[in-house]
């Protein structure tokens, strides 16, 4: 009776390693570079500053004019400026030359 009952426990891991196998999988090829990834954009979107070019999710190419906590104007040409949310800048594409005010230096 004793043998019956610890021959089935080892069934029990036999039956969960697959799901442990699929987790860590997932994990690694797909949570963990999408955390990496949304670090990355993070940070990206807090060290923008007045004078860099960007584009925005939209397509939209400009350069930051203006820029606060969670806003930012876009200066499209010589006239217009248009706002959009920090959250929508997609990627820089050219940093400005400017130091900012936090710099110190």
């Amino acid at each position: 009776m004793w043998l019956a009952e610890s021959g089935g426990g080892g069934s029990i891991w036999v039956t969960i390693a697959p799901f442990i196998l699929m987790f860590a999988i997932f994990y690694f090829l797909l949570i963990r570079p999408q955390q990496k990834k949304q670090r990355q954009r993070g940070s990206m979107l807090n060290a923008l500053k007045k004078g860099d070019k960007v584009t925005t999710v939209g397509g939209m190419h400009g350069t930051i004019a203006e820029i606060s906590d969670d806003t930012v104007v876009i200066k499209v040409n010589d006239v217009t400026k248009l706002t959009f949310d920090r959250s929508s800048v997609n990627n820089v594409t050219a940093r400005s030359n400017e130091k900012s005010e936090g710099d110190g230096a």
